[in-house]
């Protein structure tokens, strides 16, 4: 390349960020906090490889390598909330990834503009209620004396009362209940978004050869939605391990403790309740991991199927 080429593509360059400065600054800003806040505190995993002491902090606290995670893969009520997690998580992103589909196509198909309004708000509603209302409302609905036990009663499914947060086949089917409920609206804008971007024609197209509103849906809006019901399925993935810890700690209980406590309460036990922040740094790290693991398994396979990947 010339020198005079060369001096002409800098002139551009510095015209263009003179341009978008103002972009440039508040992208800068957003790179410095994130640094900030997502990235510097990372520093603090090295409390996971120490017997990290509050008093001697972490530059004099005692290295003691990978004790830590020793001491978290034999103990048996760590691996027991290990499953917990992975299995509401599992339970949770099956559900609530289908159900958000679903409930999208399904509102895509109202024709009333009005009722459809009214549904979509309706169906927002609960996802901007604190988790503390939420289990609250299902706490109520849900005891002995609830409007769930009355019904039941009332149309000769049971005889007696059932208490549902004292038995442990009940309780993960709550949480996935409440997440369904609270979330299944909001999770479905995206979905609705990427249906209004495919093409009407395509759909005028299908009527004119006799498909039906099934066909339309099977052939038109699956496909149109794919790619974004990939990219949100592989984001998802790394959340397996992020099942929840309001709804587990809040209705969870002595009775139906062996299948409610995830990862989360576990660091909350050992990690603040009993000062050990070690422990509770090597059980985050795990965690981390894990989900790392997972959205490159994920990814992988969706690279090889020729499906959306991440990267």
């Amino acid at each position: 390349m010339s020198r005079g080429k060369k001096k002409a593509k800098q002139e551009i360059t510095w015209k263009e960020i003179k341009r978008q400065k103002v972009l440039l600054i508040w992208a800068a800003l957003f790179v410095i906090y994130g640094f900030i806040f997502y990235y510097l505190p990372l520093g603090g995993w090295i409390m996971a490889f120490q017997n990290y002491k509050p008093k001697t902090g972490l530059f004099h606290s005692k290295w003691i390598g990978l004790d830590k995670f020793k001491f978290l893969f034999s103990d048996a009520t760590f691996i027991r909330v290990i499953r917990n997690t992975l299995a509401m998580g599992t339970i949770n992103l099956v559900t609530s990834f289908i159900m958000a589909i679903v409930f999208a196509i399904l509102l895509n198909e109202v024709k009333n503009v009005l009722g459809k309004k009214l549904v979509q708000t309706i169906s927002y509603l609960p996802h901007f209620l604190s988790w503390i209302i939420v289990t609250g409302i299902l706490h109520d609905a849900l005891s002995s004396t609830g409007i769930v036990n009355e019904l039941l009663q009332k149309f000769g499914f049971i005889s007696s009362q059932i208490n549902f947060f004292a038995h442990e086949s009940y309780f993960w089917p709550i949480v996935a209940f409440s997440n369904l409920w609270k979330e299944t609206g909001w999770n479905a804008i995206i979905y609705l978004a990427a249906i209004t971007a495919i093409d009407p024609s395509l759909y005028e197209a299908a009527s004119i050869d006799g498909a039906g509103r099934w066909a339309k849906i099977r052939y038109i809006t699956l496909p149109g939605i794919k790619p974004t019901i990939m990219i949100l399925l592989l984001m998802n993935v790394g959340n397996v391990l992020n099942a929840g810890f309001e709804v587990q700690y809040i209705l969870g209980n002595g009775l139906v403790q062996k299948v409610s406590q995830t990862i989360d309460i576990y660091v909350l036990n050992w990690g603040i309740s009993q000062n050990d922040y070690s422990l509770g740094t090597a059980a985050g790290i795990f965690k981390s991991a894990v989900s790392i693991v997972l959205i490159l398994i994920a990814n992988r396979i969706a690279k090889r199927s020729g499906e959306e990947s991440l990267f």
